[in-house]
């Protein structure tokens, strides 16, 4: 055989057609997202091409539904989707009736397919959540029946903002994060209430997903912890208010604990873990409070000098001792910010997440639950199936690129065809 023969035979494929080909296999991923339906009644085009080209639209990280219908002419299209990409519109106008609790299933056996695998190993013997909320649009003009709205003082003077805000829950495992789920914040109401809600219907979706739940000083509220006790789960919670009486009770407790040296990271720190403090009475449970004093360096940008600089942080936790040591609970207290590094910025920043591609409530979550499918799908795709000597030596975005740089290539050869 000759050595074109060979060439041929080590060319490596696309990385998006790898990708939809492992999460077809993996996944089933046609199957999942074809018993998703919207309310239409006689469908032109099918439910299925609309979801599969918006999991393209984020993998590919265009951005925006025009950005995706400039990718019309690509021949991508129609081996994958069986017919021509629609139109921006007609996505748009789709998914304000798509049935997300569809979506919603399909997340769920994404999770389910990788417990098996075996994928989703915790930290240590715990198997860990994040749950935070994050503010995705705001606008003076645009707005819809789900926007909350807010007054700011201006220069101009008082003006109304509109915007959306959501709750995010995310798994967070010892070399994958998994988004799990969203919930809307509905006017006039607080965070905590938008995620208790979340939280009730994730409990009974992913009944032994986490052992231990995470989130920041907002959440340390009596409801919330003792919704949490009463459902079999740990809570590790920042503490900050200084006026509440655990906080002040840790404080005088303080001077009698002798604290112990530590370290996190490069971080040289000193701990105080002050167990059984029945101070937050209306806690069904006697607590735990972890103090971290950290001291580090800092190279400065402008001087290029070394300046040592120092924080301290509290947790407060129903983590037992005898299970988690001082050291794991300082080691869980700051990845607390998994789901700011690895979820929201990266949604964000890289795949186009808090973009406004409908705005209606209902296509908001619709889109929101897609990109959570992406990204899940995205991650377990290099996790588990790009050898480990390529994945250390790339970055995701690499792997983002040569998608989108694939896109282009074709819609672009497309158009060069077309021309005199």
């Amino acid at each position: 055989m000759g050595s074109g023969s060979a060439c041929r035979r080590g060319r490596s494929k696309p990385v998006l057609r790898r990708l939809i080909r492992y999460s077809e296999k993996i996944f089933d991923l046609g199957e999942v997202l074809g018993e998703v339906s919207d309310r239409r009644l006689r469908p032109r085009i099918p439910t299925l091409a609309l979801l599969q080209s918006v999991l393209v639209l984020y993998w590919a990280r265009l951005g925006s539904l025009h950005a995706l219908e400039t990718v019309r002419g690509a021949s991508f299209w129609r081996r994958w989707l069986g017919q021509a990409l629609a139109s921006a519109d007609t996505v748009g106008r789709v998914h304000t009736q798509l049935e997300n609790q569809g979506l919603r299933r399909g997340l769920q056996h994404v999770y389910r397919r990788l417990k098996r695998n075996k994928a989703l190993r915790g930290v240590g013997e715990w198997d860990i959540a994040v749950v935070d909320g994050h503010e995705n649009h705001a606008s003076y003009r645009r707005h819809c029946s789900g926007c909350l709205k807010r007054t700011l003082h201006t220069e101009q003077g008082e003006k109304i903002q509109f915007y959306h805000r959501q709750v995010t829950l995310m798994l967070r495992c010892e070399k994958m994060r998994l988004l799990l789920d969203v919930e809307a914040q509905l006017p006039g109401e607080q965070e905590v209430a938008t995620a208790l809600r979340l939280l009730q219907r994730v409990l009974q979706a992913y009944p032994r997903a986490f052992q231990l739940l995470m989130a920041d000083a907002l959440y340390a509220q009596a409801p919330f912890l003792n919704f949490l006790i009463s459902h079999g789960k740990q809570v590790l919670l920042v503490l900050k208010e200084e006026r509440r009486d655990l906080y002040q009770d840790v404080l005088g407790v303080l001077p009698l604990v002798t604290p112990q040296k530590g370290q996190y990271r490069s971080r040289d720190c000193l701990w105080w873990d002050v167990p059984d403090l029945t101070s937050w009475s209306k806690v069904s449970v006697p607590l735990r409070v972890v103090r971290s004093e950290e001291t580090y360096e800092v190279r400065r940008q402008s001087s290029k000098q070394l300046s040592q600089e120092r924080s301290a942080w509290m947790w407060v936790t129903t983590l037992p001792a005898a299970r988690a040591s001082t050291a794991l609970v300082v080691h869980l207290g700051h990845a607390r910010w998994d789901i700011e590094n690895y979820g929201f910025n990266e949604l964000v920043n890289s795949w186009h997440a808090d973009h406004i591609y409908r705005h209606d409530p209902h296509a908001i979550e619709a889109f929101t639950l897609l990109a959570f499918l992406a990204y899940n799908l995205f991650h377990a795709f290099l996790a588990r199936n790009i050898k480990p000597q390529l994945r250390c030596t790339k970055t995701e975005s690499f792997w983002a690129q040569l998608i989108t740089a694939q896109i282009y290539t074709e819609a672009g050869r497309r158009l060069t065809a077309r021309s005199p």
